[in-house]
């Protein structure tokens, strides 16, 4: 039996209630809109630079300013939603995302959009933590299973499915508009959501006797800020001092959290973070093998479509297209892995990175000297999405399975925040990986052999979320 298997299976909507499967459409719809928002924009960067004169740095933050704001504040928006309820703070959230890519798309200039990025940010740290918690109220059983595949189908389609959909917009040059529909896209999609929550949203108030546990939210906020922004922005600005000294602080600042959380747990007050959540069984190493199979995931495709595009000479949507089979790998597999033999589902994750491991290799070793990416090179990568997503998904529903329901947006925002980390730090280490292995403009052969780099130092990391997903193995085994 899976790990989720032993619950019952979703019960039936109350009469006149929302259904469970077009209120799962309707969070995962938000859910894909801020994912593509990741990576829609970089499609769209060398068009920005052009149309509003930007320097470097100046689209850099335009790229990060979303990332930083969203890694941020997403336990806070977990909060929040545990407060005021998950289906009104995912309805405020949405409403903000949509009117910042709406101000995103009529930006004036640089510094607007800046601005205007850094409001689409909060916007999805205030939406995106709901999605878990509804799925976690909402679905049980099978049926958590099934919605927890499409979760994982979502963030890993959303990759690819960003560079598609932004290389086609730029290209299409709507209206003579240039960048501006990558953001105005979201628009309508976002009034449509918001029209359909009115019906299919539950009305669960939230617990207005969740305190805030102010010191921490401050704390965490300004460690993971202090870690976030020298990971975005450090390689184009050169590894400057003052992001080692952040990177530094970051450290300092979460073991000041540790104890500020213990004082508060100490007194009787509530925690940001329950020390219960963190010692639900399997939650830490499963997480933790979560974080490392998206910093590999991530980092390759940021990697890879480099390569692509400027080691190949590839436009956006080509490249888009050739990473498409990765991504459909991840999200064909994260759906489907329960149908494989029930006896293999508790060692699924382990196979599944044994396989990924080499894949990764496989990949780099094949587009080492800059040849084309073929057919074997695109079998390969299929075969890696398809491995990826048979270890991340049930990695995933196994963090949360023993969770209480009354934990679940804490122990959500954690594991969601640890994904966007992942995503955030993949791109930023094996990012540096590769561009510190070539400088372009430089032959297919150096960019194809700095990419075999970058993969190999993503098979090591695999190697790690094994071993992680192995010792939760275990620890399930002693508690059961």
């Amino acid at each position: 039996m899976t790990d989720l298997q032993t619950r019952p299976a979703v019960a039936a909507p109350a009469p006149g209630g929302p259904r469970p499967g077009a209120l799962l459409t309707l969070i995962l719809a938000g859910q894909l809109m801020a994912v593509l928002d990741i990576a829609i924009v970089n499609v769209a960067v060398p068009t920005i630079r052009a149309d509003l004169r930007a320097t470097g740095a100046a689209l850099q933050l335009v790229v990060a300013g979303y990332t930083i704001a969203y890694a941020v504040l997403l336990i806070t928006g977990a909060r929040l939603g545990a407060r005021y309820g998950y289906a009104r703070l995912f309805r405020y959230g949405l409403a903000g995302f949509t009117a910042a890519s709406l101000a995103c798309g009529l930006a004036p200039g640089t510094e607007a959009l800046i601005g205007f990025r850094v409001l689409q940010g909060v916007g999805a740290a205030v939406m995106v933590p709901q999605v878990m918690s509804l799925i976690q109220r909402t679905f049980t059983g099978p049926a958590r299973v099934r919605a927890l595949g499409l979760y994982s189908a979502v963030l890993a389609g959303g990759m690819a499915a960003g560079q598609v959909l932004g290389g086609l917009l730029v290209s299409a040059d709507l209206f003579g508009a240039g960048w501006r529909p990558v953001f105005l896209v979201n628009v309508p999609l976002g009034v449509a959501l918001l029209l359909a929550g009115r019906r299919l949203l539950p009305a669960a108030p939230g617990d207005p006797g969740r305190r805030f546990d102010v010191p921490g939210l401050v704390v965490l906020a300004l460690a993971l800020g202090l870690l976030v922004v020298p990971l975005v922005l450090g390689h184009e600005l050169g590894w400057p001092a003052w992001g080692w000294v952040m990177l530094a602080g970051s450290g300092v600042l979460f073991a000041v959290f540790a104890v500020v959380e213990w004082r508060i747990a100490a007194r009787g007050g509530q925690p940001l973070i329950p020390a219960r959540v963190l010692r639900s069984p399997g939650l830490l190493p499963a997480a933790g093998a979560v974080f490392l199979v998206m910093a590999g995931f991530a980092g390759f495709m940021f990697a890879f479509a480099l390569h692509q595009q400027a080691g190949l000479g590839h436009s956006a949507l080509k490249a888009g297209l050739l990473s498409a089979p990765v991504a459909v790998g991840f999200g064909v597999s994260s759906l489907h892995w329960q149908r494989l033999p029930a006896r293999l589902h508790r060692a699924l994750p382990v196979l599944a990175l044994a396989l990924v491991a080499p894949a990764y290799l496989a990949t780099g070793w094949l587009l080492r000297d800059g040849g084309p990416v073929d057919l074997v090179a695109e079998l390969v990568l299929t075969g890696l999405g398809l491995a990826a997503g048979c270890a991340y998904s049930p990695l995933f529903g196994r963090a949360l399975a023993r969770v209480d329901p009354a934990d679940a947006a804490d122990a959500g925002g954690v594991v969601v925040t640890l994904v966007q980390l992942g995503q955030v730090v993949g791109v930023a280490v094996l990012g540096t990986v590769f561009l510190g292995r070539v400088r372009f403009p430089a032959t297919a052969a150096a960019s194809g052999h700095a990419l075999w780099t970058a993969a190999a130092v993503i098979a090591g990391a695999l190697v790690l979320a094994a071993l992680s997903a192995l010792a939760g193995t275990r620890n399930r085994e002693k508690v059961n």
